[in-house]
């Protein structure tokens, strides 16, 4: 089986969700990551806070520094991710289109490089 990441591409310049929206998107995704335990296909969920949490460390001639902010200037940032357990890719579509309904964001999915091995 491939591992593939599932990550949500959140618009961190769209409005904030209401508490009720986020409340309903939470129970949705929720129930996703259910019915991915249940498949056995899932491997772990995360969701992450906003870009403004960030701090970014750089490497440079031995030493390294660090930087507040996310590493890309864009209003797109990592919002979340679920790690699954697929037989292939187009499995691996089928559960991120699940997972785009659930949270209403795009998901950009990913194999992961040693999952080509597997």
């Amino acid at each position: 089986m491939k591992q593939y990441l599932l990550a949500v591409q959140f618009d961190e310049s769209a409005p904030w969700p209401s508490e009720e929206d986020l409340r309903l998107q939470q129970a949705r995704t929720t129930q996703v990551t259910t019915e991915m335990q249940s498949a056995g296909t899932w491997v772990f969920v995360g969701g992450l806070l906003p870009s403004s949490a960030t701090t970014v460390v750089h490497p440079g001639d031995g030493t390294t520094t660090m930087t507040d902010g996310p590493f890309a200037e864009t209003k797109e940032q990592l919002g979340g991710f679920w790690v699954i357990r697929c037989d292939d890719l187009d499995q691996a579509l089928a559960w991120a289109g699940k997972c785009a309904l659930a949270c209403g964001s795009p998901i950009e999915v990913r194999p992961f490089a040693d999952a080509q091995k597997a």
